[in-house]
């Protein structure tokens, strides 16, 4: 993206700090939600807490309710980083917060994945990964065929990529010309079994999603302000004529140094002490 266009839609310093406050805040609440569950994905939500923060607090179309047909749509591909959402939703006032205190407890609808029947704000149920996309690609067909002016955004892991279905989807959104679908790439570089690239490699990834008839922009998934510009770019271009891909380089575990880049922490459990520091060390810096 040129620094021209990176202006025109670069937010305000206040708005800035906003995102960067509510990324801070999903890294609290999951360190907070994971001590509740005793388990759960800490590095998976901390790369994509800007893009969490970026899509519900500034670029996403929504409203009091979440079944308001022309709202903009939420597919997460990586449906295990949703106790990183579940907050957000809370915070918009989609669903109580203290049903964030019972968080995979019996009987509680807030599982270790999203579930569309019983969260008020999830789009879609994931946790099978791969597809998300295929979805996404419906929703955007159909909110084509109904008239109604919304966006469709999908955030897909990395690891995600080696999924032949996410490849079939590409394809079709492109045939389609699906101008209001987005795609979002959590480039963290880890998926369960290490680093993604040791397991099936994915690069080069930006000329592959152009090959199958995207447009894409490469950003720093974790500067909101470059993040932001690219997704607000993304939304308002209505000229391009075929879906966008925003691939977003990040850090698996931002935020708390020691899991950064360790896949052991893909999934685990801070005891109270451990996650103390980590907060401490979240709360001592600025993304």
């Amino acid at each position: 993206m040129s620094n021209e266009l990176r202006n025109d839609y670069r937010p305000s310093e206040a708005t800035i700090a906003r995102l960067r406050d509510r990324a801070q805040f999903v890294r609290l609440e999951t360190i907070r939600l994971i001590e509740i569950a005793k388990v759960g994905h800490y590095t998976s939500v901390f790369s994509a807490a800007e893009i969490f923060s970026a899509l519900y607090y500034d670029v996403m179309k929504l409203g009091q309710d979440p079944k308001e047909p022309s709202r903009d749509r939420f597919l997460m591909g990586k449906g295990h980083a949703a106790v990183g959402l579940f907050p957000i939703l809370a915070d918009l006032g989609y669903l109580s917060a203290e049903l964030l205190n019972g968080y995979t407890r019996l009987g509680s609808p807030l599982g270790d994945h999203p579930d569309m029947r019983k969260v008020p704000g999830i789009d879609f149920s994931s946790g099978s990964i791969g597809h998300a996309l295929s979805n996404g690609l419906g929703m955007a067909l159909a909110g084509r065929m109904q008239g109604l002016d919304f966006t469709t955004f999908v955030m897909l892991g990395d690891g995600e990529m080696q999924e032949g279905q996410v490849w079939e989807a590409a394809l079709g959104a492109a045939h389609h010309k699906l101008d209001r679908l987005i795609a979002i790439v959590d480039r963290n570089g880890y998926q369960l079994d290490g680093a993604v690239d040791d397991v099936i490699g994915i690069e080069p990834l930006d000329e592959k999603w152009r090959a199958f008839g995207w447009e894409v922009q490469v950003v720093d998934g974790h500067d909101v302000a470059e993040l932001t510009a690219a997704l607000r770019r993304a939304k308002a271009d209505r000229s391009r004529n075929r879906p966008c891909c925003i691939i977003a380089r990040t850090l698996k575990g931002k935020g708390v140094s020691y899991m950064e880049t360790e896949p052991g922490w893909h999934l685990g459990y801070l005891d109270p002490v451990d996650a103390d520091a980590a907060r401490a060390e979240i709360l001592s810096k600025v993304i």
